[in-house]
């Protein structure tokens, strides 16, 4: 279990991220019903919202408003410099599309780094009335329980998560990579949030999730949220998570996962 030694308490981060997290999800869920698209990243299906970018504005006020010294990186505005060796890794609106759309499944996350290590993390997930939180090596919490991930269970009995880049050529490689998943799984699911997806994990929605094209503020959060919950975290070729690839599930089920992945191409566009 990783020990960070550092002046920060990460216990005080995780409160005041959950704090933090569950009034930026008030303010967005009050805010979904009529939003329109103010913008496109990546391509014209990466929508933003006008909510996206007021809610990260509103989880910048409050954390700086608090922490003054803290860096912030969030998905749709930016960086903010820090002093402090703390920075904030926020996603305001984790599942942009169904947030557009009328569905549940959308959350905000907020994670605490430290030294280039997340150690504190909430995630709110508000339609479902559900706040996640961890802080690294003290465990996770589900709405103040602890919480801890089901069991591992043969991949060939494995719900497996999963997503899709907004790209097309991108999407056209992972849809090949599919064809490759599904014939050795139970079934497939594609709920369109990272944040819903992983925490999802730890509760047993899923037995296990894999993406390529996540960044940080996608996996940050949740990813210390199920690490803690007893799931393995990682990327390809028995690295870290990152923007290549991102793989959860717990050991046994995770090396079977990623060894069926590899060949496949999974961390590639082809």
């Amino acid at each position: 279990m990783t020990t960070i030694q550092s002046p920060h308490d990460p216990e005080k981060l995780r409160d005041l991220a959950v704090a933090v997290a569950a009034e930026a999800g008030e303010f967005a869920a009050k805010g979904q019903e009529g939003i329109t698209v103010l913008d496109t990243k990546s391509s014209p299906t990466d929508v933003v919202t006008e909510m996206d970018r007021a809610t990260e504005d509103l989880i910048r006020d409050r954390l700086l408003a608090a922490r003054p010294r803290d860096a912030v990186l969030g998905e749709e505005g930016g960086g903010v410099e820090g002093s402090s060796g703390v920075r904030w890794v926020v996603d305001p609106i984790d599942g942009t599309v169904n947030y557009l759309y009328g569905s549940p499944d959308w959350g905000v996350a907020v994670g605490a780094e430290v030294d280039g290590v997340i150690v504190a993390a909430a995630v709110h997930i508000p339609a479902h009335g559900r706040m996640f939180e961890a802080v690294l090596g003290g465990g996770s919490r589900l709405d103040g329980r602890v919480l801890r991930a089901p069991e591992a269970v043969p991949l060939d009995r494995a719900l497996v998560a999963t997503g899709f880049g907004y790209l097309p050529e991108r999407r056209l490689q992972q849809a090949k990579v599919l064809t490759g998943v599904i014939p050795h799984i139970r079934d497939i699911r594609r709920v369109g949030s990272a944040a819903v997806d992983i925490t999802g994990l730890a509760t047993g929605r899923y037995n296990a999730y894999y993406e390529r094209g996540l960044h940080l503020w996608d996996w940050a959060a949740p990813g210390l949220i199920a690490s803690e919950a007893g799931l393995r975290v990682g990327g390809p070729q028995a690295g870290p998570p990152s923007n290549d690839l991102v793989i959860v599930a717990r050991s046994g089920l995770y090396e079977d996962l990623e060894a069926l992945l590899a060949p496949l191409g999974a961390d590639t566009d082809g």
